[in-house]
C-alpha cells in the first residue's frame, strides 16, 4: 500500500470537537484497564481446589488408649501441681466445606475443662489453643 493515497490528508491539523470536550488522560487510560467478566470466579476456583478430609472414627482400642492417656494426664496435673508437655493430633472442622484437616500441635497443657470437655494448650510462643476433647485423635505425653 502506498502513502500516495493519503497525501491529501496527511498534513491536515488534528480535528478537535467543538461539542464534546477532550477526554482526560486518566479516563482514556482506564479504557484499557483489565476487566474481569466473571467476578468472584478466581475465588470460587481456589475454594474448590482447597482440600479437606473427612473425620476418622477411632477404633475401640484407640479410644481406650486415649482415655488411659487422659486419665494419666489428669492425675499428673493434679498431683504435680504443674502442667504437662504434650503433642496433640486433632481434627479441625472446616468453616466452609464438609470435612476439615488434622493438625498436630505441641505445648503445655494448662487445664482440662471436664464440664465443657476442652483441653487448654499453651503452644510455643504463648498462644493458647482450646481443643474440644471430642476432636482429639491422638495424645502423646512428652517429657
Amino acid at each position: 500500500m502506498s502513502t500516495d493515497s493519503y497525501e491529501d490528508i496527511l498534513h491536515l491539523p488534528h480535528h478537535v470537537s467543538h461539542t464534546h470536550p477532550p477526554m482526560p488522560r486518566q479516563d482514556r487510560a482506564a479504557q484499557f484497564a483489565p476487566f474481569a467478566a466473571l467476578s468472584g470466579y478466581e475465588d470460587a476456583i481456589r475454594e474448590a481446589a482447597r482440600r479437606t478430609v473427612p473425620r476418622k472414627e477411632l477404633e475401640e482400642d484407640e479410644k481406650e488408649e486415649l482415655d488411659r492417656t487422659f486419665s494419666l494426664l489428669a492425675s499428673q496435673l493434679k498431683a504435680r501441681g504443674f502442667s504437662q508437655t504434650v503433642q496433640v493430633t486433632f481434627f479441625l472442622p472446616d468453616q466452609r466445606k464438609t470435612g476439615g484437616n488434622y493438625l498436630i500441635s505441641s505445648g503445655i497443657v494448662r487445664k482440662i475443662h471436664m464440664n465443657s470437655r476442652i483441653l487448654e494448650l499453651e503452644e510455643t510462643g504463648g498462644t493458647i489453643r482450646t481443643i474440644p476433647l471430642a476432636d482429639i485423635h491422638q495424645l502423646e505425653l512428652l517429657s
